[in-house]
Order: C-alpha cells, then sequence, then structure tokens
C-alpha cells in the first residue's frame, strides 16, 4: 500500500468502475463477480453492507459485510454477521487490502456492538483458507451449502 485505504460507499458515479473489479483468472472460480455481488445487495439492502476499497483515488477491492442475517431458519436468535464477500483486483492482491478489508468488517461489527463475525470460503488447494486462518478466523466445523464457515472475534 502507497497511500491509505478507506472505504467507500456504492454510488452511481462509482458503480460502473466497481462492476468492472476482476481478480486474477484461478481465482474466479472462488469469487463472485461484484456486479453479482450489488444485484444480491440492492435486493437484501436490510443485511447487506457493500464498500470498495480505494486507495489513492483508485478502486483497489469490493467487500460486502452482512448483518444480522438468520443464520438457521430452525434457530431464529442465531443472528450472525460478517464478511459476505471479498474481491482485491488482480493487479492489487499481496498488497494488505484483504487484511484491511477484513479488518473493516469486524470494526464496523465491533461499532454495532457484536463480539464475532463469521465468513465462508470453498475450500480448495489454490482457495483463500489460508488467508483466512492467517488472520485469526476458525473453522467452526460447519458449512454454507458447498462451503466451510470461519469465525473471528471482533476484539
Amino acid at each position: 500500500m502507497t497511500g491509505v485505504p478507506r472505504l467507500v460507499k456504492i454510488t452511481q458515479d462509482n458503480v460502473e468502475a466497481a462492476c468492472r473489479l476482476t481478480v486474477r483468472p484461478d481465482q474466479e472460480k472462488y469469487c463472485t463477480p461484484v456486479a453479482w455481488s450489488l444485484a444480491e445487495a440492492y435486493a437484501q439492502p436490510e443485511i447487506a453492507w457493500p464498500r470498495l476499497i480505494v486507495e489513492d483515488d483508485e478502486i483497489v477491492g469490493f467487500l460486502m459485510g452482512f448483518f444480522d442475517i438468520v443464520w438457521d431458519p430452525a434457530q431464529p436468535d442465531d443472528l450472525r454477521s460478517g464478511l459476505w464477500r471479498l474481491n482485491i483486483a488482480a493487479d492489487h492482491q499481496g498488497r494488505g487490502y484483504g487484511r484491511f478489508a477484513v479488518q473493516a468488517v469486524r470494526d464496523e461489527a465491533r461499532q454495532r456492538g457484536l463480539d464475532r463475525v463469521y465468513t465462508t470460503w470453498k475450500p480448495g488447494p489454490d482457495g483463500p483458507e489460508q488467508f483466512y486462518l492467517k488472520l485469526g478466523f476458525e473453522l467452526t466445523g460447519e458449512t454454507s451449502e458447498d462451503e466451510v464457515v470461519g469465525a473471528h472475534s471482533t476484539h
């Protein structure tokens, strides 16, 4: 990172640039395109928290948090929050933006009075599991569709 990264809301002025953000080709099977994530955010505004990661006025990544979703319909009191999506632009990876994004979601959750955040990822030899484990996420033993679930303290 050369400047200071910051989070920016998605607006009509930056939505097209956001949708052009791409990850490395070998990561596409692990990442949902930004346009698809924004469509989900539009359909679920009560839980979705989409943000761009910007540094020196350049979009370097996209994250989408989720807040207070019912994780298991059989347990309506099991509300969870965390990182729903993370896309770091192919030419900006390895510079700390992913770590910044995870910390931003943890900070937002802590400000909302939450003490734990969750995320999911598709397991695979070249997938993001090691990234999340290095940042302190611990496997919960749960799965969500074809993804494993990790949890991390907000403190």
